[in-house]
C-alpha cells in the first residue's frame, strides 16, 4: 500500500492528556496506520495512505478533538519550498502571545498582591473590607476572563469532548476561587452564608499559570533549536551556467545536472560532484569536524557546506527533498516525533491523569466536609511552621482551599514533556555531531548493547580498495591477466571488482579488452563471465572448487602469503585453468583501533562479520583489536548470524555500510549505518553515522546513554513531584498559589534538565 509520512503542526496542546487525545483522534481516521504526537514540538507525526486519507481528513479529526491543525506541513517541506522562515516565525508568534498574556495577567495581579499584603502583615484593610472584596473579584475576574480566556476556553472544549486536559484543572481551580469571592461578597450583604474569599488567590493562580506557560514556551523554543538551525543552513539561491552565462536562480528552481558556480566563502547550494577546480570545504555542519576537507574534480560535495578557498564548479546530483540537508531534517523530525519504550507507562498514566485528579479533588472536598476534625488536626500541627496554613478558616473554606490546591498542583505537563524534550535536544545534538537518530527507540536500546558487530569493508576499512599485486601464471602476462579480469568484473558492483577495473583503466591497452557475452555474479564467491568464447572466473578458492578447478600447491602458497599480508587475493581462471592471482588491499581506517578500544571500555564485545577469508579478516581484526571474527559469510547469511547472537541473549548493534549489510542492520536490535555507504543501508539503519570513521559509533553510544539518562531523570522527577505534592495538597498543607508555582516549576525543570544535553561533550 502506498504510504505517506507527514509532520503536522498542532495548535492548542498544553499537556500529556492533550497528546493522548490528539493521537487517539488521528489513529481513528481510516487509512492512518500510525500517529505519534509530540508535546515539545507541538506536532503530529502521521503515517497514512494518501489514496484514502487527505490532509483535510486529518485536520477534521484534530478539530473534532478540540484542537487545530495549522496550515503547512513539515520543516522539510518548508525547506523545499524555500520558506525556511515559517517555523521560526510561528514559534516567535507563539512566544510573543504567551508573553503578552503573562504581562496582562500581572498588570491586574500585582494590585491584588499589594492590596492583600497590608492585611496579611498588619491586619490593615485599605479602603474598607467591602471595597476590597469587590476589587478582588473584579481584578481576579479580569485575569481569569481576559488573559486567561484561552485556558478557560481550552478547558471548556476539552470537557465537551469528554477529554479533559490540564486546562480543566486550572480553570476549575481559578473559577472555584473566583466563585468563593462572589459568595463571600454576597455574604457580606446577607445574601449568602459567610464564606472565606479566595478570589485574589484565583487571579494569582492564573497569573502564575500563564507565567509558567510563557517560560515553558521559551524553554521549549530553545530546546528545539536543532530544526531551526538546520532550516537556516540551506542556500537561498544558486549561480548556474545556462547557455554560456552565469544565472542566479532560487534554490527551488535548481535542476539535477546543472553546473553550479561556487566562489570562496559561498555555500554550496546543493549536493553534487566537482567538475572543475580545487578547494577546501568546511563540512562541519554534516560531520561535526571543524577541519576543512580538500575537494577536487570527481569528489562529492554536500549542499549547505561552505567553500572556503578556490572557485568550484559543481554538477548538481541531488536537489530538493533528495539532498543531504533535507534527509537530515527528515531524520531529525522523525526522531523527535517518535517515542521510546519507557514512555509507554507514562502514556498510560497521563491518559487517565486529569479525570483521576478531578476525582481526588472531589474526594478531598468531601473528606474535609465530612471529617473536618481529623484533617484539621494535621493543619493545626503544620500551622506552627507553615505560615500559609490557617486552621481557623471555616469547614467549607478549608475544604475548598484543599480541593483547589489539589487541582492546580497536579501536573500532567511534566509527564508529557519528560521524554520528548530530552529526545528533541538529544537528536539535535546528534545532528550537530554527525549522528542522525532515525528512530527514537534506538536511544533506549543502544545503551543496553552488549555486542557490537562490524562489517569489514567500508566500516573498519576504507571502502575503496586498490590492486596491489598481479601474479600471472601459465604463460599469461600481467597486462593480459588484468585486462581479462577487468572485462569479467566490468558488470560487478563489488568494491574488489571495481578496483580491478580501475587498475586496468590506467593502462591504454584496456582498449583491447574482449567483449563480455555473459556475466553472473556469485554472492560471496566472485564472478563467472563469458569473454569471446572463453570462460573466465574471478574469485575465491571456493569458486574454483565449485567448478572443479585444481590449484597447484605452489600457487596456493603464494595465495596464502598474500592473504597473510591482510590482502584479499582472488584467483583468475580461464577455460578451467588457473591463469593468475590478483590481490587487492583495503586500508584500515586510522581511527578504527581507537574506536574499538573505546567501545570495549564501555563494556561491549566487538565482532567482525565479513565475507572475506579467515586469514585476511584475522589480520585486520588483530590490527584493530577485535578478537572474535566470523568470516566467509555470504550476504544473505549476515542477518542469520545477527539473529543467532540475539537468541543467545545478546543485545546486538550492527555497524555496516553496504547494500549487503541492509538485512543485518534491520535484524539487529540497533542498526548503525555508515552515512558514506549506500542509500539502502542508510534506510535500514536506526542510527545514521554521517562520518565514515568509527568515532561516530562511540559518539552514538555516548549520546544514547546521556539522552536516556535525561529521560529517566525527567520521568522520575515528574512522577515524584506528583506523588509527593498531591498528598500535601490533600491535607491542606499547600497554599493554592504555591501549588501553582510548584506545578509550573516542575514543567520548567523538565525542559531545563533536557537542555543540559546541549552541553554534552561527544568527542
Amino acid at each position: 500500500m502506498n504510504t505517506s509520512i507527514e509532520t503536522l503542526p498542532i495548535e492548542g496542546m498544553h499537556c500529556a492528556s492533550c497528546v493522548a487525545h490528539v493521537e487517539r483522534a488521528l489513529r481513528n481516521v481510516p487509512g492512518v496506520s500510525a500517529a505519534t504526537v509530540n508535546l515539545a514540538t507541538e506536532s503530529a507525526h502521521v503515517t497514512f495512505s494518501p489514496d484514502h486519507v487527505a490532509i483535510e481528513d486529518l485536520a477534521s479529526a484534530v478539530d473534532a478533538a478540540g484542537y487545530r491543525l495549522l496550515p503547512g506541513t513539515s520543516a522539510q517541506a518548508e525547506l523545499s519550498r524555500n520558506d525556511a522562515s515559517t517555523v521560526p516565525d510561528r514559534d516567535q508568534r507563539t512566544l510573543q502571545a504567551a508573553r503578552a498574556k503573562m504581562r496582562l495577567a500581572w498588570a491586574a495581579t500585582v494590585p491584588i498582591v499589594l492590596w492583600m499584603l497590608p492585611e496579611m502583615l498588619f491586619g490593615y484593610v485599605a479602603f474598607g473590607h467591602v471595597t476590597m472584596e469587590i476589587g478582588m473579584v473584579l481584578l481576579a475576574g479580569f485575569v481569569v476572563v481576559v488573559p486567561g480566556r484561552e485556558t478557560v476556553r481550552s478547558a471548556w472544549k476539552s470537557a465537551l469532548h469528554r477529554a479533559p486536559n490540564m486546562d480543566v484543572l486550572i480553570a476549575m481551580g481559578t473559577v472555584a476561587s473566583l466563585a468563593s469571592g462572589v459568595v463571600s461578597l454576597l455574604g457580606t450583604f446577607g445574601l449568602a452564608p459567610r464564606f472565606e474569599s479566595f478570589a485574589g488567590v484565583g487571579g494569582m493562580i492564573m497569573a502564575f499559570h500563564l507565567t509558567g506557560r510563557y517560560i515553558e514556551t521559551k524553554a521549549k523554543g530553545r530546546a528545539s533549536q536543532a530544526i531551526k538551525k538546520l532550516l537556516t543552513l540551506g542556500a537561498k539561491d544558486a549561480i548556474v551556467e545556462r547557455a554560456g552565462a552565469e544565472v542566479r536562480v532560487p534554490i527551488a528552481e535548481l535542476r539535477v545536472g546543472e553546473v553550479m558556480i561556487v566562489r570562496p566563502g559561498q555555500k554550496i547550494p546543493s549536493d553534487g560532484v566537482v567538475v572543475h577546480g580545487t578547494s577546501s570545504v568546511d563540512e562541519s555542519l554534516a560531520t561535526g569536524e571543524s577541519l576543512p576537507v580538500t575537494k577536487t574534480v570527481g569528489d562529492t560535495v554536500i549542499g549547505a557546506t561552505i567553500n572556503a578557498a578556490g572557485l568550484l564548479k559543481v554538477r548538481a546530483t541531488k536537489v530538493g527533498n533528495d539532498t543531504f540537508l533535507s534527509n537530515v531534517i527528515r531524520m531529525v523530525e522523525q526522531a523527535q516525533g517518535s517515542k521510546v519504550p519507557i514512555q509507554a507507562f507514562a502514556d498510560r498514566v497521563t491518559a487517565v491523569f486529569v479525570p483521576i485528579v478531578i476525582v481526588v479533588a472531589a474526594a478531598t472536598l468531601a473528606a474535609w466536609l465530612l471529617f473536618p476534625e481529623s484533617l484539621a488536626a494535621v493543619a493545626q500541627w503544620a500551622a506552627r511552621f507553615l505560615p500559609w496554613v490557617d486552621p481557623g478558616m471555616g469547614r467549607g473554606a478549608l475544604a475548598l482551599y484543599a480541593a483547589i490546591a489539589v487541582l492546580v498542583i497536579a501536573c500532567p505537563c511534566a509527564l508529557g514533556l519528560a521524554t520528548p524534550t530530552a529526545l528533541m535536544v538529544g537528536s539535535g545534538k546528534g545532528a550537530e555531531n554527525g549522528v542522525l537518530i532515525r528512530k527514537g527507540e534506538a536511544i533506549q536500546v543502544m545503551k543496553d548493547v552488549t555486542t557490537i558487530v562490524f562489517d569489514k569493508t567500508g566500516t573498519l576499512t576504507e571502502g575503496k580498495p586498490s590492486v596491489t599485486d598481479v601474479l600471472a601464471l601459465n604463460g599469461y602476462s600481467k597486462q593480459e591477466l588484468l585486462i581479462v579480469a577487468a572485462a569479467a568484473e566490468s558488470g560487478s558492483e563489488h568494491p574488489a571488482g571495481r578496483a580491478i577495473v580501475a587498475a586496468a583503466q590506467q593502462d591504454a591497452a584496456t582498449q583491447q579488452a574482449p567483449q563480455v557475452d555473459a556475466f553472473t555474479a556469485i554472492a560471496g564467491r566472485g564472478v563467472n563471465a563469458q569473454l569471446a568464447g572463453r570462460t573466465v572466473l574471478v574469485g575465491t578458492d571456493l569458486l574454483l572448487q565449485e567448478h572443479s578447478i585444481a590449484v597447484d600447491r605452489s600457487v596456493a602458497a603464494q595465495h596464502e602469503a598474500l592473504e597473510q599480508q591482510a590482502k584479499t587475493a582472488m584467483f583468475v581462471a580461464i577455460d578451467g585453468k588457473v591463469a593468475g592471482i590478483i590481490a587487492i588491499a583495503y586500508r584500515i581506517k586510522p581511527d578504527s583501533a581507537d574506536a574499538v578500544a573505546a567501545l570495549k571500555a564501555m563494556g561491549m564485545e566487538p565482532i567482525m562479520l565479513t565475507g572475506d577469508n579467515e586469514r585476511t579478516a584475522g589480520v585486520i581484526a588483530q590490527a584493530v583489536g577485535i578478537e572474535r571474527v566470523i568470516a566467509r559469510v555470504l550476504p544473505q547469511q549476515k542477518a542469520d548470524h545477527i539473529q543467532r547472537l540475539r537468541q543467545r541473549g545478546e543485545v546486538v548493534a550492527m555497524v555496516g555500510d553496504g547494500m549487503n549489510d541492509a538485512p543485518a542492520l534491520a535484524q539487529a536490535d540497533v542498526g548503525l549505518a555508515i552515512g558514506t555507504g549506500t542509500d539502502v543501508a542508510i534506510e535500514s539503519g536506526d542510527i545514521v553515522l554521517v562520518q565514515g570513521d568509527l568515532h561516530a559509533v562511540v559518539k552514538a553510544v555516548k549520546l544514547s546513554r546521556a539522552t536516556f539518562a535525561k529521560i529517566k531523570q525527567n520521568l522520575f522527577w515528574a512522577f515524584f513531584y506528583n506523588i509527593v505534592m498531591v498528598p500535601l495538597a490533600i491535607f491542606g498543607l499547600m497554599h493554592p498559589v504555591l501549588a501553582e508555582i510548584a506545578m509550573a516549576s516542575s514543567s520548567i525543570n523538565v525542559v531545563a534538565n533536557s537542555r543540559r544535553l546541549q552541553r554534552l561533550k561527544l568527542t
